[in-house]
Protein backbone atom coordinates (compact mmCIF):
# COMPACT_ATOMS: atom_id res chain seq x y z
CA UNK A 1 0.00 0.00 0.00
CA UNK A 2 1.14 3.42 -0.77
CA UNK A 3 2.93 5.35 2.08
CA UNK A 4 -0.13 7.64 1.92
CA UNK A 5 -2.92 5.36 2.49
CA UNK A 6 -0.78 3.84 5.73
CA UNK A 7 -0.76 7.01 7.00
CA UNK A 8 -4.72 7.28 6.15
CA UNK A 9 -5.38 4.48 7.33
CA UNK A 10 -4.82 5.91 11.24
CA UNK A 11 -6.54 9.00 10.71
CA UNK A 12 -10.23 9.90 10.61
CA UNK A 13 -12.06 12.13 8.02
CA UNK A 14 -10.07 15.47 7.45
CA UNK A 15 -11.21 18.39 6.46
CA UNK A 16 -12.44 19.42 3.13
CA UNK A 17 -10.18 22.07 3.12
CA UNK A 18 -6.96 20.33 4.15
CA UNK A 19 -7.77 17.87 1.40
CA UNK A 20 -8.24 20.57 -1.67
CA UNK A 21 -5.66 21.95 -3.25
CA UNK A 22 -5.26 23.89 -6.72
CA UNK A 23 -4.53 23.49 -9.78
CA UNK A 24 -6.13 20.35 -12.42
CA UNK A 25 -5.16 17.99 -9.51
CA UNK A 26 -8.12 19.44 -7.23
CA UNK A 27 -11.78 18.16 -7.11
CA UNK A 28 -13.86 20.77 -6.55
CA UNK A 29 -11.49 23.73 -6.40
CA UNK A 30 -10.39 22.90 -10.50
CA UNK A 31 -11.32 25.37 -12.88
CA UNK A 32 -10.92 22.82 -15.78
CA UNK A 33 -13.54 20.95 -17.86
CA UNK A 34 -14.94 17.69 -16.23
CA UNK A 35 -14.08 15.47 -19.42
CA UNK A 36 -10.10 14.82 -19.10
CA UNK A 37 -7.63 13.24 -21.43
CA UNK A 38 -6.26 9.62 -20.42
CA UNK A 39 -3.07 11.86 -19.20
CA UNK A 40 -4.44 14.50 -16.93
CA UNK A 41 -4.03 13.78 -13.49
CA UNK A 42 -7.38 13.60 -11.62
CA UNK A 43 -7.94 13.69 -8.32
CA UNK A 44 -10.78 12.50 -6.38
CA UNK A 45 -12.21 12.93 -2.80
CA UNK A 46 -13.63 10.26 -1.40
CA UNK A 47 -15.60 9.72 1.74
CA UNK A 48 -17.60 7.15 4.32
CA UNK A 49 -18.25 5.95 7.46
CA UNK A 50 -17.76 2.88 9.37
CA UNK A 51 -15.23 0.53 11.56
CA UNK A 52 -11.72 -0.08 11.20
CA UNK A 53 -12.22 -3.56 9.08
CA UNK A 54 -14.30 -1.32 6.31
CA UNK A 55 -11.63 1.63 6.37
CA UNK A 56 -9.09 -1.06 5.45
CA UNK A 57 -10.23 -3.10 2.95
CA UNK A 58 -11.63 0.19 1.04
CA UNK A 59 -8.57 1.51 1.00
CA UNK A 60 -7.20 -1.81 -0.63
CA UNK A 61 -10.18 -0.84 -3.30
CA UNK A 62 -9.39 2.40 -4.15
CA UNK A 63 -5.57 1.12 -4.47
CA UNK A 64 -6.63 -1.84 -6.96
CA UNK A 65 -8.57 1.13 -8.96
CA UNK A 66 -5.07 3.68 -8.88
CA UNK A 67 -2.91 0.63 -10.60
CA UNK A 68 -5.72 0.01 -13.19
CA UNK A 69 -6.45 4.05 -13.40
CA UNK A 70 -2.75 5.59 -12.74
CA UNK A 71 -3.90 8.61 -13.92
CA UNK A 72 -6.05 8.92 -11.05
CA UNK A 73 -5.55 9.47 -7.43
CA UNK A 74 -8.66 9.15 -4.67
CA UNK A 75 -8.20 11.21 -1.38
CA UNK A 76 -9.49 8.80 1.64
CA UNK A 77 -11.61 11.08 4.40
CA UNK A 78 -13.53 8.34 6.69
CA UNK A 79 -15.02 7.96 10.09
CA UNK A 80 -17.56 6.66 12.43
CA UNK A 81 -21.27 7.26 11.95
CA UNK A 82 -21.41 10.45 14.24
CA UNK A 83 -18.23 12.20 13.58
CA UNK A 84 -18.84 11.56 9.58
CA UNK A 85 -22.01 13.82 9.26
CA UNK A 86 -20.52 16.25 12.19
CA UNK A 87 -17.78 16.87 9.36
CA UNK A 88 -19.79 16.62 6.25
CA UNK A 89 -22.72 19.10 6.99
CA UNK A 90 -20.24 22.08 7.02
CA UNK A 91 -18.37 20.49 3.82
CA UNK A 92 -21.59 20.86 2.56
CA UNK A 93 -22.57 24.18 3.60
CA UNK A 94 -19.09 25.11 2.00
CA UNK A 95 -20.11 23.64 -1.29
CA UNK A 96 -17.28 21.78 -0.54
CA UNK A 97 -18.03 18.13 -0.27
CA UNK A 98 -16.02 15.20 -1.58
CA UNK A 99 -16.45 13.76 -5.23
CA UNK A 100 -18.12 10.37 -4.05
CA UNK A 101 -20.17 10.12 -0.71
CA UNK A 102 -20.94 7.14 1.10
CA UNK A 103 -24.43 8.44 2.11
CA UNK A 104 -27.20 6.90 4.26
CA UNK A 105 -30.97 7.29 3.76
CA UNK A 106 -31.40 9.40 6.83
CA UNK A 107 -29.48 12.13 4.95
CA UNK A 108 -30.62 11.32 1.89
CA UNK A 109 -33.34 13.46 0.95
CA UNK A 110 -31.84 16.35 2.36
CA UNK A 111 -28.90 16.26 0.36
CA UNK A 112 -30.67 14.96 -2.98
CA UNK A 113 -32.94 18.54 -2.53
CA UNK A 114 -30.42 20.99 -1.28
CA UNK A 115 -28.85 20.35 -5.30
CA UNK A 116 -26.19 18.68 -3.15
CA UNK A 117 -25.93 15.44 -5.23
CA UNK A 118 -25.57 15.08 -8.97
CA UNK A 119 -28.42 12.95 -10.60
CA UNK A 120 -26.50 10.18 -12.07
CA UNK A 121 -29.25 9.24 -14.47
CA UNK A 122 -26.54 10.63 -17.25
CA UNK A 123 -23.86 8.05 -16.49
CA UNK A 124 -26.17 4.65 -16.02
CA UNK A 125 -25.18 2.28 -18.84
CA UNK A 126 -22.56 4.56 -20.18
CA UNK A 127 -19.82 4.90 -16.88
CA UNK A 128 -22.31 3.10 -14.54
CA UNK A 129 -23.54 -0.61 -15.70
CA UNK A 130 -26.79 -1.68 -14.13
CA UNK A 131 -27.36 -4.25 -16.06
CA UNK A 132 -27.07 -7.04 -14.08
CA UNK A 133 -29.16 -4.93 -11.21
CA UNK A 134 -33.17 -5.69 -10.70
CA UNK A 135 -34.42 -2.56 -11.81
CA UNK A 136 -36.34 -2.40 -7.92
CA UNK A 137 -32.89 -1.84 -6.66
CA UNK A 138 -31.87 0.59 -8.73
CA UNK A 139 -35.05 2.35 -8.15
CA UNK A 140 -33.86 2.95 -4.45
CA UNK A 141 -31.56 5.45 -5.24
CA UNK A 142 -34.36 7.52 -7.51
CA UNK A 143 -36.51 10.80 -6.42
CA UNK A 144 -38.97 11.49 -8.59
CA UNK A 145 -37.47 10.48 -11.88
CA UNK A 146 -33.56 11.25 -11.04
CA UNK A 147 -31.45 9.10 -10.00
CA UNK A 148 -29.30 10.35 -6.69
CA UNK A 149 -27.69 7.14 -5.44
CA UNK A 150 -26.63 3.91 -6.50
CA UNK A 151 -27.49 1.42 -4.38
CA UNK A 152 -24.65 -0.26 -2.23
CA UNK A 153 -26.07 -3.19 -1.21
CA UNK A 154 -29.13 -4.65 0.53
CA UNK A 155 -29.70 -4.62 4.01
CA UNK A 156 -32.61 -7.11 6.36
CA UNK A 157 -33.27 -6.33 9.72
CA UNK A 158 -33.13 -9.47 12.22
CA UNK A 159 -32.47 -10.37 15.81
CA UNK A 160 -28.74 -11.64 15.75
CA UNK A 161 -27.94 -14.22 18.70
CA UNK A 162 -26.26 -16.99 20.12
CA UNK A 163 -27.33 -20.12 20.54
CA UNK A 164 -25.40 -21.13 23.52
CA UNK A 165 -26.49 -17.86 25.38
CA UNK A 166 -29.97 -18.53 24.91
CA UNK A 167 -29.84 -21.96 26.53
CA UNK A 168 -28.99 -19.87 29.26
CA UNK A 169 -32.27 -18.59 29.67
CA UNK A 170 -33.44 -22.23 29.44
CA UNK A 171 -34.80 -21.58 25.40
CA UNK A 172 -33.77 -23.90 23.03
CA UNK A 173 -34.33 -22.57 19.88
CA UNK A 174 -36.35 -19.66 18.08
CA UNK A 175 -39.69 -20.00 16.44
CA UNK A 176 -39.99 -19.39 12.72
CA UNK A 177 -42.69 -17.20 13.58
CA UNK A 178 -42.58 -15.52 16.68
CA UNK A 179 -44.62 -12.58 18.46
CA UNK A 180 -43.81 -9.73 20.57
CA UNK A 181 -45.39 -11.47 23.11
CA UNK A 182 -42.53 -14.61 23.03
CA UNK A 183 -39.63 -12.07 22.82
CA UNK A 184 -41.02 -9.93 26.22
CA UNK A 185 -41.40 -13.66 27.60
CA UNK A 186 -37.86 -14.45 26.55
CA UNK A 187 -36.78 -11.14 28.34
CA UNK A 188 -38.20 -12.22 31.36
CA UNK A 189 -36.28 -15.65 31.37
CA UNK A 190 -32.72 -13.99 30.11
CA UNK A 191 -33.45 -11.63 33.00
CA UNK A 192 -34.71 -14.34 35.42
CA UNK A 193 -30.88 -15.80 34.44
CA UNK A 194 -28.52 -12.93 35.04
CA UNK A 195 -28.30 -11.88 31.43
CA UNK A 196 -29.50 -9.56 28.91
CA UNK A 197 -32.14 -10.41 26.18
CA UNK A 198 -30.12 -7.85 23.84
CA UNK A 199 -28.81 -4.82 23.66
CA UNK A 200 -31.98 -2.55 23.10
CA UNK A 201 -33.78 -1.33 19.78
CA UNK A 202 -32.47 1.75 17.80
CA UNK A 203 -35.26 3.86 18.75
CA UNK A 204 -36.54 4.82 14.28
CA UNK A 205 -35.70 2.06 13.05
CA UNK A 206 -37.06 -0.29 14.81
CA UNK A 207 -40.54 1.89 15.78
CA UNK A 208 -40.92 1.91 12.33
CA UNK A 209 -40.39 -1.73 12.02
CA UNK A 210 -43.11 -2.08 14.28
CA UNK A 211 -45.34 0.34 12.72
CA UNK A 212 -45.11 -1.09 9.09
CA UNK A 213 -46.81 -4.60 10.57
CA UNK A 214 -49.26 -2.61 11.67
CA UNK A 215 -50.01 -0.87 8.27
CA UNK A 216 -48.27 2.22 9.26
CA UNK A 217 -45.21 3.88 8.61
CA UNK A 218 -42.56 6.65 10.68
CA UNK A 219 -43.63 9.12 7.83
CA UNK A 220 -46.39 9.99 5.37
CA UNK A 221 -45.72 9.38 1.95
CA UNK A 222 -44.87 12.94 1.44
CA UNK A 223 -42.53 13.53 4.15
CA UNK A 224 -44.47 16.27 5.56
CA UNK A 225 -45.66 14.73 8.69
CA UNK A 226 -45.73 11.31 10.67
CA UNK A 227 -47.18 8.65 9.26
CA UNK A 228 -49.68 7.63 11.99
CA UNK A 229 -52.25 9.11 13.94
CA UNK A 230 -52.67 7.17 16.80
CA UNK A 231 -50.17 7.73 19.56
CA UNK A 232 -51.19 4.77 20.91
CA UNK A 233 -48.62 2.88 18.99
CA UNK A 234 -45.59 5.00 20.24
CA UNK A 235 -46.95 4.59 23.44
CA UNK A 236 -47.54 0.65 22.95
CA UNK A 237 -43.95 0.35 21.28
CA UNK A 238 -41.62 2.57 24.01
CA UNK A 239 -43.69 0.89 27.00
CA UNK A 240 -42.49 -2.00 25.90
CA UNK A 241 -38.98 -1.11 25.46
CA UNK A 242 -38.15 1.28 28.64
CA UNK A 243 -39.92 -1.63 30.48
CA UNK A 244 -37.52 -3.73 29.67
CA UNK A 245 -34.59 -1.45 30.92
CA UNK A 246 -36.37 -1.20 34.15
CA UNK A 247 -36.66 -4.96 34.55
CA UNK A 248 -33.14 -5.22 33.99
CA UNK A 249 -34.07 -7.35 30.53
CA UNK A 250 -31.80 -4.58 28.40
CA UNK A 251 -28.50 -2.74 29.52
CA UNK A 252 -28.73 0.90 30.25
CA UNK A 253 -27.58 3.64 28.23
CA UNK A 254 -25.23 4.28 30.88
CA UNK A 255 -24.10 0.43 30.72
CA UNK A 256 -24.14 0.67 26.60
CA UNK A 257 -21.65 4.35 26.57
CA UNK A 258 -19.07 2.77 28.65
CA UNK A 259 -18.37 0.25 25.75
CA UNK A 260 -15.45 0.46 24.27
CA UNK A 261 -16.35 -1.05 21.20
CA UNK A 262 -17.69 -4.55 19.41
CA UNK A 263 -15.36 -6.47 21.41
CA UNK A 264 -17.13 -5.43 24.57
CA UNK A 265 -20.74 -6.04 23.56
CA UNK A 266 -22.41 -7.92 25.54
CA UNK A 267 -23.03 -10.52 23.04
CA UNK A 268 -19.94 -10.68 22.80
CA UNK A 269 -19.04 -11.17 25.86
CA UNK A 270 -21.96 -13.51 26.18
CA UNK A 271 -23.70 -11.22 28.69
CA UNK A 272 -26.33 -11.18 26.39
CA UNK A 273 -28.83 -13.52 23.72
CA UNK A 274 -28.85 -11.53 20.94
CA UNK A 275 -28.49 -7.95 19.66
CA UNK A 276 -31.11 -6.35 16.48
CA UNK A 277 -29.04 -4.97 13.99
CA UNK A 278 -28.71 -4.92 10.02
CA UNK A 279 -27.97 -8.02 7.95
CA UNK A 280 -24.31 -6.74 7.13
CA UNK A 281 -23.63 -6.47 10.56
CA UNK A 282 -23.71 -9.65 11.38
CA UNK A 283 -19.96 -11.06 9.85
CA UNK A 284 -18.61 -8.34 12.14
CA UNK A 285 -20.05 -9.35 14.84
CA UNK A 286 -19.53 -13.29 14.36
CA UNK A 287 -15.81 -12.53 13.64
CA UNK A 288 -15.28 -10.73 16.97
CA UNK A 289 -17.35 -13.69 19.01
CA UNK A 290 -15.20 -16.14 17.64
CA UNK A 291 -18.20 -18.63 17.91
CA UNK A 292 -21.26 -19.74 15.98
CA UNK A 293 -23.99 -17.14 15.72
CA UNK A 294 -27.48 -17.36 13.99
CA UNK A 295 -29.62 -14.77 11.67
CA UNK A 296 -33.37 -14.68 13.10
CA UNK A 297 -36.47 -12.44 11.56
CA UNK A 298 -38.37 -10.20 13.19
CA UNK A 299 -41.24 -10.87 15.54
CA UNK A 300 -44.52 -10.39 14.50
CA UNK A 301 -47.60 -10.91 13.74
CA UNK A 302 -47.32 -9.33 10.06
CA UNK A 303 -44.02 -9.74 10.20
CA UNK A 304 -43.61 -9.73 6.33
CA UNK A 305 -45.40 -6.19 6.37
CA UNK A 306 -42.48 -5.05 8.35
CA UNK A 307 -39.61 -6.17 6.94
CA UNK A 308 -37.98 -4.55 3.62
CA UNK A 309 -34.92 -4.72 1.84
CA UNK A 310 -33.33 -1.53 2.66
CA UNK A 311 -30.49 0.12 0.30
CA UNK A 312 -27.61 -0.22 2.67
CA UNK A 313 -26.23 2.76 1.78
CA UNK A 314 -25.50 4.78 -1.69
CA UNK A 315 -22.70 5.94 -3.40
CA UNK A 316 -23.46 9.31 -4.46
CA UNK A 317 -21.30 11.91 -6.18
CA UNK A 318 -21.51 15.62 -5.34
CA UNK A 319 -23.02 18.18 -7.10
CA UNK A 320 -19.86 20.45 -6.81
CA UNK A 321 -17.40 17.94 -8.51
CA UNK A 322 -15.43 18.94 -11.38
CA UNK A 323 -15.23 15.36 -12.19
CA UNK A 324 -18.36 13.49 -12.11
CA UNK A 325 -17.89 11.24 -15.10
CA UNK A 326 -14.66 9.78 -13.56
CA UNK A 327 -16.18 9.68 -10.31
CA UNK A 328 -19.03 7.82 -11.85
CA UNK A 329 -16.33 5.47 -13.41
CA UNK A 330 -15.65 4.67 -9.40
CA UNK A 331 -18.68 3.99 -8.66
CA UNK A 332 -19.21 1.30 -11.12
CA UNK A 333 -16.13 0.16 -10.17
CA UNK A 334 -17.49 -0.72 -6.29
CA UNK A 335 -20.54 -1.99 -7.69
CA UNK A 336 -19.46 -4.28 -10.47
CA UNK A 337 -15.89 -5.31 -10.04
CA UNK A 338 -15.23 -8.90 -8.88
CA UNK A 339 -12.04 -8.20 -7.09
CA UNK A 340 -13.25 -5.55 -5.76
CA UNK A 341 -16.26 -7.17 -4.47
CA UNK A 342 -14.48 -10.13 -2.74
CA UNK A 343 -12.52 -7.71 -0.62
CA UNK A 344 -16.11 -6.26 0.51
CA UNK A 345 -17.67 -9.45 0.77
CA UNK A 346 -20.88 -8.12 1.32
CA UNK A 347 -20.40 -5.97 4.43
CA UNK A 348 -22.28 -2.90 3.07
CA UNK A 349 -25.09 -5.02 2.07
CA UNK A 350 -25.71 -7.96 -0.50
CA UNK A 351 -24.73 -6.79 -3.81
CA UNK A 352 -27.03 -6.07 -6.24
CA UNK A 353 -25.31 -7.22 -9.06
CA UNK A 354 -26.65 -11.03 -10.10
CA UNK A 355 -23.27 -11.67 -11.56
CA UNK A 356 -21.38 -10.11 -8.76
CA UNK A 357 -23.28 -12.48 -6.52
CA UNK A 358 -23.12 -15.26 -7.79
CA UNK A 359 -18.92 -15.11 -8.48
CA UNK A 360 -19.03 -14.29 -4.53
CA UNK A 361 -21.29 -17.07 -3.14
CA UNK A 362 -18.46 -19.83 -3.54
CA UNK A 363 -15.77 -17.61 -1.75
CA UNK A 364 -18.07 -16.72 1.61
CA UNK A 365 -17.35 -17.73 4.82
CA UNK A 366 -20.17 -19.57 6.51
CA UNK A 367 -21.60 -16.98 8.41
CA UNK A 368 -21.39 -14.52 5.31
CA UNK A 369 -23.38 -17.31 3.15
CA UNK A 370 -25.78 -16.76 6.71
CA UNK A 371 -26.23 -13.58 5.63
CA UNK A 372 -26.86 -13.96 2.48
CA UNK A 373 -29.10 -17.01 3.10
CA UNK A 374 -30.92 -14.56 5.36
CA UNK A 375 -31.06 -11.59 2.22
CA UNK A 376 -32.74 -14.22 0.02
CA UNK A 377 -35.45 -15.43 2.65
CA UNK A 378 -36.37 -12.04 3.44
CA UNK A 379 -37.02 -11.54 -0.51
CA UNK A 380 -39.88 -14.09 -0.11
CA UNK A 381 -41.29 -12.84 3.30
CA UNK A 382 -41.24 -8.80 3.47
CA UNK A 383 -42.66 -5.85 2.03
CA UNK A 384 -42.16 -2.65 -0.46
CA UNK A 385 -39.58 -0.28 0.67
CA UNK A 386 -41.07 3.24 1.95
CA UNK A 387 -38.48 5.11 -0.12
CA UNK A 388 -36.00 7.88 1.38
CA UNK A 389 -36.67 9.31 4.60
CA UNK A 390 -37.88 12.93 4.53
CA UNK A 391 -35.49 16.18 5.11
CA UNK A 392 -35.67 16.58 8.29
CA UNK A 393 -35.42 13.17 9.32
CA UNK A 394 -32.00 13.51 10.91
CA UNK A 395 -33.45 15.51 13.40
CA UNK A 396 -36.18 13.70 13.65
CA UNK A 397 -34.16 10.54 14.72
CA UNK A 398 -31.95 12.66 17.17
CA UNK A 399 -35.39 13.79 19.34
CA UNK A 400 -36.78 10.30 19.23
CA UNK A 401 -33.03 9.20 20.28
CA UNK A 402 -33.37 11.65 22.79
CA UNK A 403 -36.98 10.98 24.29
CA UNK A 404 -35.90 6.71 24.36
CA UNK A 405 -33.15 7.65 26.43
CA UNK A 406 -35.57 9.47 28.23
CA UNK A 407 -37.75 6.96 28.89
CA UNK A 408 -35.36 4.22 29.42
CA UNK A 409 -34.22 5.80 32.65
CA UNK A 410 -37.79 6.85 33.94
CA UNK A 411 -37.08 10.13 33.31
CA UNK A 412 -39.78 10.92 31.12
CA UNK A 413 -43.90 9.34 31.19
CA UNK A 414 -43.72 7.38 28.15
CA UNK A 415 -47.08 9.39 27.22
CA UNK A 416 -45.89 12.62 27.89
CA UNK A 417 -42.83 11.39 25.33
CA UNK A 418 -45.54 10.43 22.41
CA UNK A 419 -47.45 13.82 23.06
CA UNK A 420 -43.51 15.66 22.77
CA UNK A 421 -42.28 13.53 20.24
CA UNK A 422 -45.49 14.31 17.43
CA UNK A 423 -45.65 18.27 18.54
CA UNK A 424 -41.68 18.25 17.95
CA UNK A 425 -41.21 16.36 14.87
CA UNK A 426 -44.54 17.54 13.16
CA UNK A 427 -42.79 20.71 13.26
CA UNK A 428 -39.55 19.55 11.56
CA UNK A 429 -41.69 17.86 9.01
CA UNK A 430 -44.19 20.61 8.37
CA UNK A 431 -41.36 22.67 6.85
CA UNK A 432 -41.24 20.07 3.66
CA UNK A 433 -44.74 21.04 2.64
Amino acid sequence: MKKWKGILASAMLVSSLAACSGGNETSSGSSGSEKADKDEKITLRMAWWGSQPRHDYTLEIIEMYEEKNPNVNIEAEYASWDDYWKKMAPQAAANELPDIIQMDLSYFSQYAENKQLADLTPYVDKQINTKDINENVIDGGKLGDKLYGINAGVNVLGFNYDPETLKKAGVDSLSEDWTWDDYRDLAKKAADAGIFVDTGMKADVFFNYYLRTLGKSLYSKDGTSLGYEDDKLFEDFFSMTSGLVKDKAVPTPDYLAQLKGIEDDPVVTQKAIGIWQWSNQFVGIQQVAKRPMEIHGMPGPDSDKGLYLKPSMFWSVSNNSKHKEEAAKFVDFLINDIEANKLTLGDRGVPGSSTVKDELKPLLAPEQQQVFDYVEWAEKNSSAFDGPDPIGAGEVIELMDSLSEQMSYGNLKVKDAAKQFRQQAESILSQNK
